[in-house]
């Protein structure tokens, strides 16, 4: 499986939330004792990140065993045991809140994407992310939008231009901001522009561009830029988007909608650890 920078963002989990141990657990729990238990699901969603759990056991202690019992990208059900833990009870210890953290947002990402995608899947719109991410997690974040069934939008500002409205400010205009994007650049290299208005629609028309970002615009005004390109670029519709209102901007025809709140706004999804050991420490819940 892809990296995904997981050694360098666990790192920085550990020294934030393990800086010079755990006092209480290094207090009362052996390095020699082990334990087992399972995650849980507490309620009904897409289970995301189980991959990103296993990494941080795996940092913390190799020995550890941590076996998925659910698959990425699989609806599960509440109180469905999702994952198995079987190892060093200090280690599993020092590192259940950062994995539940992790896996907690990245299923409530995947299971927020999943009720978009299945509003539209009777149009031809897919759902896309945008780089509303929190820094230092966009790409586990957009691998949990791939995992509810939705797109991925660039990951950073090197994969292709989008002139956004501060751009078009600098330049002086849509017109002048294509050509200056198109002049500096290889062909290779697509043009995405933002427009607000019929006018500046024809504009980036004329100058061809390859995708054209549909800002904050009614569902009558989304309908007659589809009638109007008409194939001639790919149409994404973004701003003021919501699972209210996600069925019917699919319908006026755009190719694709870009939704912030996926990664912005997203509630988590609720997991519950619980140990079992032997000789103390029983039935130990970690919410």
């Amino acid at each position: 499986m892809k990296n995904y920078g997981l050694e360098a963002l666990l790192s920085r989990a550990f020294e934030e939330d393990i800086p010079y141990g755990d006092l209480t657990t290094d207090a009362l729990v052996s390095h020699k004792q082990s334990g087992k238990g399972s995650v849980t699901a507490k309620e009904e969603g897409i289970f995301a990140g189980g991959f990103v759990f296993q990494e941080v056991f795996r940092m913390l202690n190799e020995d550890i065993r941590v076996t998925l019992l659910a698959e990425e990208g699989e609806m599960v059900q509440r109180g469905q045991e999702v994952i198995a833990i079987e190892g060093s009870l200090n280690s599993i210890l020092k590192g259940e809140r950062i994995a539940l953290n992790l896996l907690q947002r990245l299923s409530g990402i995947a299971s927020t994407t999943a009720k978009y995608v299945e509003k539209v899947k009777r149009t031809k719109s897919k759902i896309t992310d945008t780089r509303k991410t929190t820094p230092g997690l966009r790409a586990i974040e957009k691998k949990a939008v791939q995992l509810g069934g939705g797109i991925n939008h660039r990951l950073s500002l090197s994969d292709h231009v989008l002139i956004k409205d501060n751009h078009i400010i600098a330049a002086g205009g849509v017109k002048q901001a294509i050509r200056g994007c198109r002049k500096g650049l290889s062909h290779t290299v697509k043009v995405q522009v933002e427009v607000k208005n019929s006018v500046e629609l024809s504009q980036a028309i004329e100058e061809n561009a390859d995708m054209i970002l549909l800002d904050n615009m009614t569902n009558q005004q989304m309908k007659d830029a589809v009638e109007f390109v008409a194939g001639r670029a790919i149409l994404e519709a973004s701003g003021n988007v919501t699972l209210d209102r996600i069925e019917e901007i699919a319908n006026t025809g755009v190719d694709i909608i870009s939704i912030g709140a996926l990664t912005h706004s997203v509630k988590a999804m609720d997991f519950s650890l619980n140990l079992k050991q032997e000789k103390s420490l029983k039935n130990i819940e970690v919410e």
